[in-house]
């Protein structure tokens, strides 16, 4: 009866054995399993020492002898918190910043540098003093991608040693003092009076401009008119003249015509032509412009009074 006691004593014990074998198994086998992600990558050291990197999926290391480290590979923000900062004017202002980064190699964050995301935060701190400490206020208001590309230049070279890349640096706010904000706000007003004040003299001087160009055309207008009526009516006048001419002239080649067709004597056109005379002269005119042929009409004259002077012979002898 002892013996059969002592053989089922020493089977519990065999079966805490055993037990005891297959939870360690287990643990084993769930510490020698390890699961990357697809976004991260694994350092595997082996009794303190690196050994290799691991890539995503399940990946079986020795426990007790090796670990994994796991490093993320993704575009990571560190929130650079509010700052004091004295521009080269000699003013304070506050400047809030962000910066990206994504680490390039796992080995070199991992064992370059003890806490990067502190170390980048004080790097963009100082950087931020020396940046900003170069430039005037008015510059720094305006200069946010000058800035911002500065930063990221000298953050870059400073953190390529720790495997990290810094991808951008974005400036989310400068603020000045109070009353340097009151005056620039004074100031902008007073620009922007006086850009309304140039805009407004501006409008009234092409007002003024269009007006006198109006005036000027309309008195242009007004001239062209006079002229046209002006020259309409002097080529009336002389149209009229024309053919006044040129009836005269019809009138005088008729009488011309009737004259030789009626075959007048010299004494006749004598008589006529002392008519005509007779009607010029009858006028209010001081002068009188006789013709320059008048040698046939004056020997017509001399004629007429050789005439008068025989008439009377002629009657004393009929008498």
């Amino acid at each position: 009866m002892e013996y059969i006691n002592a053989i089922l004593g020493m089977g519990d014990k065999m079966t805490i054995f055993l037990g005891m074998i297959a939870a360690f198994a287990v643990i084993f086998i769930a510490n020698s399993v390890k699961i990357i992600k697809q976004y991260e990558k694994g350092l595997i050291e082996t009794l303190g020492k690196y050994t290799g990197t691991r890539i995503s999926g399940a990946n079986i290391i020795i426990p007790i002898f090796q670990r994994m480290l796991r490093v993320d590979m993704r575009e990571r923000v560190i929130d650079v918190p509010p700052q004091s900062v004295i521009t080269k004017d000699n003013v304070s202002v506050v400047v809030d910043a962000i910066i990206y980064f994504q680490v390039t190699d796992p080995v070199k964050v991992v064992y370059n540098i003890e806490n990067f995301a502190l170390a980048a935060l004080k790097l963009a701190q100082t950087n931020l003093r020396n940046v900003i400490g170069d430039m005037e206020l008015d510059s720094t208001l305006t200069s946010r991608e000058k800035i911002n590309t500065q930063l990221r230049v000298v953050m870059d070279e400073a953190t390529d040693k720790w495997g990290v890349k810094v991808t951008r640096v974005e400036i989310q706010k400068i603020d000045p003092p109070k009353d340097i904000t009151d005056a620039m706000s004074k100031q902008m007003k007073a620009e922007r009076e006086k850009r309304a004040n140039i805009l407004e003299a501006e409008g009234l001087r092409q007002a003024a401009i269009l007006k006198a160009e109006g005036a000027k055309q309309a008195v242009i207008l007004d001239a062209e008119a006079v002229k046209e009526k002006q020259v309409l009516e002097a080529t009336g006048e002389a149209e009229a003249i024309r053919k006044v001419a040129e009836a005269e002239k019809y009138k005088i080649e008729m009488i011309y015509k009737a004259i030789h067709e009626g075959k007048p004597t010299n004494d006749l056109i004598a008589i006529k032509y002392l008519e005509a005379l007779g009607k010029v002269a009858d006028g209010q005119a001081t002068k009188v412009f006789l013709p320059l042929e008048t040698a046939g009409v004056t020997a017509s004259l001399g004629g007429i009074a050789e005439l008068f002077k025989e008439t009377p012979k002629q009657v004393k002898t009929n008498n």
